[in-house]
């Protein structure tokens, strides 16, 4: 917990809030695992409290749709509060801002200051409004996007404007709103979805942005939720947006490695390793069949997943 008593905070008008920022920065989360992504209510004072010990690869801080207007200034400072004072997190910290020009451009530019991972940018529809955000973001911060429109599905790879953008979420009920698409849509195998799915993946991946697929919103539906993710894991996806605990532990069970594929991904790196050292690129093995220069490439993209 960051704090250990909350009991007070929520008598504190925002002036107040303001007075006991702190001067903790915490450190930049490097080489977390990205299976989880959960979304976050930044009016939950409960929740905020246990920023550093999320069991989630990726809690984002939802500052957008959840959120009412009138209220929006007090989730802003419960964020700026609670980072203010975590010395540390093992999860990715990012921030779902509002549309940079409904809001989001003053809240990125009040963020600046404190310590979080990564701000996320909703409602894009073009370049432009990355290219915004980028000139305010300090350099330390990544750039997210909420794939939400079809402007911006429709030209995907448009939007790796910088190294920084490095990450995208699939936020499939508003995009199948801007396609004029009904939500019954939403179903396992169905042509459509795998369609959307298959296209966010693969323009992702092209321009190596990290792409997170949809929230499931049915919480308590455990069974649907992991037949979900396992899925989307054949397809390609490693990542999995979660609306709490339960949904992240399934999503952190089902996109993990397990430690019998990274057994035969090592042994399949360094066979062909020690082969190559002695100019041979293609050969039969005992164990795993014949071994050349494209399985070794797998084994190396697995160990490099298991560590990130």
């Amino acid at each position: 917990m960051i704090f250990k008593d909350i009991s007070n905070l929520e008598k504190l008008t925002l002036e107040e809030y303001a007075k006991i920022f702190g001067n903790k920065h915490k450190t930049p989360c490097i080489g977390t695992l990205r299976r989880s992504n959960m979304m976050l209510n930044p009016l939950n004072l409960k929740h905020l409290n246990l920023l550093d010990e999320n069991i989630t690869d990726v809690v984002t801080l939802n500052l957008e749709d959840a959120i009412a207007p009138s209220r929006k200034k007090e989730a802003l400072y419960n964020i700026a509060l609670f980072l203010s004072h975590l010395k540390n997190s093992k999860s990715f910290i990012v921030i779902r801002t509002n549309p940079f020009d409904d809001g989001g451009k003053e809240e990125i530019e009040f963020l600046n200051g404190f310590g979080f991972d990564a701000i996320r940018l909703p409602k894009v529809k073009s370049p432009k409004e990355l290219e915004s955000a980028l000139k305010i973001l300090k350099t330390d911060y990544e750039l997210h996007v909420s794939l939400e429109t079809k402007e911006a599905f429709a030209d995907i790879k448009a939007l790796k404007i910088d190294d920084r953008v490095t990450t995208a979420n699939l936020g499939i009920l508003d995009l199948l709103a801007s396609l004029n698409l009904p939500q019954s849509l939403v179903k396992i195998a169905n042509p459509t979805m795998d369609y959307i799915l298959a296209k966010f993946l693969i323009d992702c991946k092209t321009v190596n942005i990290h792409p997170v697929s949809f929230m499931y919103q049915d919480y308590n539906n455990t069974v649907e939720f992991r037949e979900w993710c396992e899925y989307e894991k054949s397809l390609g996806f490693t990542s999995k947006a979660c609306m709490g605990p339960k949904q992240v532990t399934i999503a952190n069970e089902v996109f993990n490695i397990d430690d019998t594929e990274i057994r035969r991904a090592k042994y399949i790196k360094e066979i062909f390793e020690l082969n190559s050292s002695k100019g041979i690129n293609g050969f039969m093995d005992n164990r795993y069949g014949f071994i050349d220069e494209p399985i070794y490439k797998n084994a190396v993209l697995i160990l490099k997943n298991k560590s990130l």
